[in-house]
């Protein structure tokens, strides 16, 4: 059910459809957040509705001024054109939120889940929605079981679609080795498989 602050979806698509899983997962008292390879902003300007300070940042001058244009109007959103593992002076740090809508199976997953971590305040949460390779053959049938769903949500939505120049590549690790890394570099973090051929990632950085 829609809620009060919710941003009408100008088009949908699967990354656009885990955008809820995201904004839920928004801890109370939320000051500052930072949407990773944010493309045209819209998950940014989502977050802006109810996160005082709100940076979305993704090194495609395309997307980044898209996300400008779309984002105007809410002032309390600022857009970084920068790669995320280099940018350490415009992206400082201690962010109680931040969030990876199908971003990590295009960098290095270690070492793109580490600097997440560093990103964070102590206390701040990570959610990550990502893409798994299928290898097993429980990976196919749950893959499988995923496409009526995907057809009736595009059927109500009139169609999948995005903004013209997002990148697209396939993903190379499998879920099982995703969940396995996970569990190691971000001992206690969450992780679920969906229904849309997407995983979500979801760990709270330790106090100290």
């Amino acid at each position: 059910m829609p809620r009060p602050d919710d941003l009408p979806n100008p088009y949908w698509n699967h990354n656009v459809h885990y955008h809820r899983l995201v904004l839920d997962a928004v801890p109370d008292g939320c000051a500052r957040a930072l949407d990773i390879g944010c493309g045209d902003g819209l998950l940014v300007r989502k977050l802006a509705r109810r996160i005082p300070e709100v940076t979305g940042v993704d090194r495609s001058p395309a997307m980044i001024r898209l996300a400008r244009e779309a984002g105007a109007r809410s002032p309390n959103a600022t857009y970084v054109e920068a790669d995320f593992m280099t940018a350490h002076e415009s992206l400082p740090g201690g962010y109680d939120f931040l969030s990876a809508v199908a971003v990590l199976h295009h960098l290095d997953f270690t070492a793109a889940l580490r600097r997440m971590a560093a990103l964070l305040a102590p206390g701040g949460r990570l959610v990550v929605i990502g893409l798994a390779r299928t290898r097993t053959p429980l990976d196919w049938l749950v893959s499988g079981a995923g496409v009526p769903a995907a057809w009736v949500l595009a059927r109500r939505h009139g169609g999948t679609s995005g903004p013209s120049g997002m990148p697209i590549e396939d993903a190379d690790m499998t879920w099982g080795e995703i969940r396995r890394a996970a569990r190691d570099m971000l001992p206690g973090s969450r992780f679920h498989r969906h229904l849309l051929w997407r995983y979500a990632l979801v760990w709270d950085k330790p106090h100290s």
